[in-house]
């Protein structure tokens, strides 16, 4: 693929094992960073409490999933724990289009399909600060049933050894650390040359001028 113009909006991937605080991360960086937006997943798992369809996800059923699939409608899509997972390719496309930046909250799987497709987007990998800590933030999410959690503690691991495919780690041990390096990376991306010089080109022709 070639490059994206300068005035297109930025892909930032963001990954991490469940129960890093991925979710949360990624909630307040939406609520405290223009011009960024989280694209909308379809998923076949059931809502959780407190959950909105069409907001955190688009739940659907699976045969809707599969069908959507063999359309060719989905940038990437995964099996996670039993559950499929997919995001619209035209969603994306279009707020790129339009110079939102956009975030990803996939999966190391999708992620990787999606970098495959999509070259210059950047990739974030989350980690908690230790096995214990992960272990806590799921039992104290009160989400998941005690199999359910010991379950996605075994994956845990398998999915952090993918952090080597990832453009940047942040370690979440300290929320406010975490967001400020997030917000830190979406940031220098804004700043490089490409985009300065389109997004102030008459400011700096003006600046330049004999």
């Amino acid at each position: 693929m070639t490059n994206p113009s300068p005035t297109q909006g930025t892909l930032f991937i963001i990954t991490a094992a469940s129960g890093t605080g991925k979710t949360s991360l990624v909630k307040e960086l939406l609520a405290t960073t223009k011009n960024l937006v989280v694209s909308v997943s379809h998923t076949t798992r059931p809502p959780r409490r407190g959950e909105i369809d069409g907001e955190h996800y688009y739940f659907t059923n699976r045969d809707e999933f599969v069908r959507l699939v063999g359309e060719g409608e989905f940038l990437e899509h995964a099996q996670v724990f039993g559950n499929y997972y997919g995001t619209s390719k035209t969603a994306v496309n279009d707020l790129l289009s339009a110079g939102m930046d956009v975030i990803l909250e996939i999966d190391w799987q999708g992620a990787l399909q999606v970098k495959k497709l999509i070259s210059h987007a950047v990739m974030i990998f989350i980690l908690p600060p230790s096995r214990k800590a992960l272990r806590e933030r799921l039992i104290n999410r009160n989400q998941d049933a005690t199999k359910v959690i010991e379950t996605r503690l075994a994956g845990a691991v398998r999915e952090m050894q993918e952090y080597v495919n990832f453009d940047y780690v942040v370690i979440n041990d300290d929320f406010d650390v975490a967001l400020f390096e997030m917000k830190s990376i979406i940031t220098a991306y804004r700043l490089a040359i490409d985009r300065q010089t389109a997004r102030h080109e008459k400011l700096i022709s003006q600046l330049l001028a004999n």
